[in-house]
């Protein structure tokens, strides 16, 4: 019996291996994978600026770090002693405008670099709801818990997205000519907009990523969308807000993107990976056992043999704590 309504995603190429560059930004879908494939020891820099939300103030970063533009001071604000940037999440902060506009810069080179060395550029959209600062209009990405009345509150249309993205790529192929860009749809429901609201934003977003794809051979879209609002359609894949998906259904995920877009060859050394999490997490039932002293030896081990290749300073560490707390 069939519990599930399962589809096929086709796979795509070049595929992504451990020799790939990658950047993830956008919304939490973007932030996920990212992680994923960091854990996984793959290159990628992954939401620099913080997750956004909207495919405008996604395109604006990106732009500002290819054109080395100079930090817009308009869009600072300062809330509990702390300075922000409109145009960013709140995970990029500052105790001074000075030191933001210095952390800003940094992302920003970081990001410079990393797109003109990129394999694979992932762009996850979140909500064609925006909101306008002020007089000037800007579309913010985050609105930092300011008085509703700063704003104006409308939905983009198809062709906003589709002109906006259509100038970027034709701009970012001048910088990197080789680079794949995967789009996506977050499956994160934004009902904070209403329940039909944020089904016309998810509908638009959907008919921009068709529309952006379908005017560039290297441009692809990639159903997260989908695969949890159809294959895994159940609350039971819900975390208990009711919107974000949990880890099952996160996992899930992966390993449709995995299969659909995961060089195969790597799939050996993510396995590796994956074994050596899961037995750094291990709890042994007598952590001073001549058998479990043997496990940690054997894990040293594989450590030391995958650090000729991937970084695994971190876990060296995470090993070296529970060696020294038996000793």
């Amino acid at each position: 019996m069939q519990w599930t309504t399962s589809f096929d995603i086709p796979e795509f190429q070049p595929k992504i291996n451990h020799q790939s560059s990658l950047y993830a930004i956008g919304s939490c879908f973007s932030t996920m994978i990212g992680e994923k494939l960091h854990d996984r020891k793959f290159n990628v820099l992954n939401n620099p600026f913080g997750t956004l939300f909207n495919p405008i103030s996604i395109t604006q970063v990106l732009e500002d770090a290819l054109l080395e533009m100079p930090v817009n001071t308009d869009m600072i604000l300062i809330r509990d002693a702390v300075y922000l940037h409109f145009g960013m999440h709140s995970d990029v902060s500052g105790y001074s405008k000075d030191s933001l506009e210095r952390l800003i810069h940094k992302k920003q080179q970081q990001t410079k670099k990393q797109l003109e060395n990129a394999s694979h550029l992932l762009i996850t959209f979140g909500t064609a709801w925006i909101y306008e600062y002020g007089s000037s209009g800007q579309i913010v990405a985050n609105c930092h818990k300011q008085p509703g009345d700063l704003f104006e509150k409308r939905l983009l249309n198809l062709e906003e997205i589709h002109k906006t993205y259509i100038g970027f790529i034709n701009m970012y192929r001048e910088f990197n000519p080789n680079a794949n860009i995967i789009l996506t749809v977050s499956p994160v429901r934004h009902t904070k907009d209403g329940i039909p609201e944020n089904q016309l934003s998810k509908s638009l977003l959907r008919l921009a990523c068709h529309d952006i794809a379908e005017s560039f051979d290297h441009v692809h879209y990639f159903p997260s969308y989908e695969i949890l609002m159809d294959e895994l359609r159940d609350y039971r894949f819900y975390k208990s807000d009711m919107i974000h998906p949990t880890e099952q259904a996160e996992d899930y995920i992966w390993e449709r993107f995995k299969n659909s877009w995961i060089d195969p060859k790597s799939f050996v050394t993510i396995q590796e990976v994956e074994n050596i999490k899961r037995e750094l997490a291990h709890r042994p039932f007598n952590p001073d056992s001549p058998a479990h002293m043997k496990f940690l030896e054997n894990l040293q081990k594989k450590l030391e043999r995958l650090s000729r290749s991937f970084d695994f300073s971190k876990e060296m560490d995470q090993l070296r704590k529970q060696v020294d707390y038996r000793k």
